[in-house]
């Protein structure tokens, strides 16, 4: 897929994208349909006016203003250039978004919060982005008169090759002069050699209108859109929210699954074992007087006993299983697989193992999804596939159920989303009505 303008504005500025266009390919065939081209071409040819119109509304108005300051007229008058320049400056990012497909984030600090409009009028006047708004609406006029002569040339010259013919029909002859070349056509059959190459004119006006839209995309991004220091403030006001509310749900996530822990232990192992206490207990009283039926009670707490451990063992696979620890994923994945009651294709490629907490989260992500798979999905088979991809662990579990799983809150997806949010990773439910259904995490391996 090719850039837009935006794209190779945003590269020649900086690193970060600021586009929402994307056809802006360079291939001729793709100049020519681009209606991104188009646009910035009209965009070009009329910016003048524009650029001239702010030129004289800030030279008269700013210049009356503060003669009038004097006479404290100009005071407001001043405030209200102020306003209508920002909005000037509001609709030329807009402008840029439709010409050139470039998205120019808003520079502007917030404003005091409150009806008070003299801090709000204060707040703006001592905003840097203000000033910078007038700079480029100042400028505007000198760098549109120069993509407006380049334009016109190029252009001009594409209609008068391209239209030739036309024209010596309707003179009865005409003339071309371009520098050293001169060129005469008594009629529409001579016309045509000059008329197909103003189709490659018209290939080179496309290129020269890239060139300038490019170049007025990174003059507009540099004065009307905010500062390296205000998207570094941003991103890290993002990342720091992004954290808190990671933490916060690896902390439910947490919280969750103590209390799930002590439900079980509460109903399974705990009453299993008082069950056996109390066994113990009849038959040591019965032991003297009835020893069969001692006897029995103790091969009943004997039984009691086994299923309490069995239950331990359970949870306590539930909580972190051995074979995970000793041996890495790839084993603990082909065990759950093994157990799953459809056939379950299991494909581990790591060339290395991850931290253990990437191992645990990948486990439950892939325990859950196949506990989801066997109750809800009325699958016939399924895949799980665990690869290193840059710096992340991808975890992807596929079913041809019936689709239609959905992470809900309180949900068991929802709970893997919280697993995986605690250390910054992503999980994604795909499961349309019909299915397939697809799970996949992006866990990072260092964070």
């Amino acid at each position: 897929m090719g850039e837009s303008i935006g794209t190779a504005a945003a590269r020649a500025g900086d690193a970060r994208p600021a586009v929402t266009v994307a056809d802006g390919s360079w291939h001729p065939l793709a100049m020519v349909r681009s209606s991104l081209n188009w646009r910035a071409a009209l965009y070009l040819t009329t910016s003048l006016a524009s650029g001239l119109g702010w030129l004289m509304i800030l030279a008269i108005g700013l210049s009356l203003s503060t003669v009038l300051v004097v006479l404290w007229v100009g005071i407001p008058m001043l405030v209200m250039m102020m306003v209508a320049w920002r909005f000037g400056a509001v609709l030329e990012r807009q402008l840029n978004r439709l010409a050139f497909g470039v998205r120019i984030q808003s520079p502007y600090r917030p404003l005091p919060e409150g009806r008070n409009p003299l801090l709000k009028l204060k707040s703006m006047a001592v905003d840097p982005a203000t000033w910078k708004d007038l700079l480029y609406l100042a400028l505007l006029f000198p760098v549109a008169m120069v993509e407006f002569v380049v334009s016109v040339t190029v252009w001009a010259t594409t209609g008068v090759t391209v239209f030739l013919p036309l024209l010596v029909i309707k003179e009865g002859g005409g003339e071309i002069n371009v520098g050293l070349f001169s060129y005469w056509a008594g009629d529409a059959v001579a016309a045509l050699p000059v008329s197909v190459a103003g189709l490659g004119i018209m290939l080179i006006a496309l290129y020269v209108t890239r060139v300038l839209a490019i170049g007025h995309a990174v003059f507009a991004k540099a004065l009307l859109g905010p500062s390296r220091s205000q998207i570094e403030n941003r991103e890290l006001r993002k990342k720091t929210a992004h954290l808190q509310a990671s933490r916060a749900r690896g902390v439910d996530a947490a919280e969750f699954e103590r209390r799930r822990i002590e439900r079980d232990l509460h109903d399974g192992a705990q009453q299993r074992l008082l069950a056996v206490a109390m066994d113990i207990g009849r038959a040591r009283a019965k032991l003297n007087d009835d020893p069969d039926g001692a006897r029995a009670l103790i091969e009943q707490a004997h039984a009691g006993t086994k299923e309490a451990i069995s239950e331990l063992r359970d949870l306590a696979r539930g909580i972190y299983p051995a074979i995970l620890t000793d041996r890495g994923l790839d084993p603990a994945l082909s065990g759950l697989a093994g157990r799953a009651p459809v056939p379950v294709e299991v494909d581990v490629d790591l060339p290395e193992r991850p931290p253990a907490a990437v191992e645990s989260i990948a486990y439950f992500i892939v325990a859950e999804s196949l506990a989801n798979i066997a109750k809800y999905a009325r699958a016939t088979r399924a895949s799980v596939r665990v690869v290193r991809e840059d710096a992340w662990v991808v975890v992807e579990i596929i079913d041809n159920g019936v689709g239609g799983a959905v992470a809900g809150p309180d949900g068991g997806l929802a709970g893997l989303a919280d697993r995986a949010a605690t250390i910054d990773g992503m999980l994604i439910v795909d499961s349309p009505p019909g299915g397939p259904t697809i799970i996949r995490a992006d866990l990072p391996c260092s964070w």
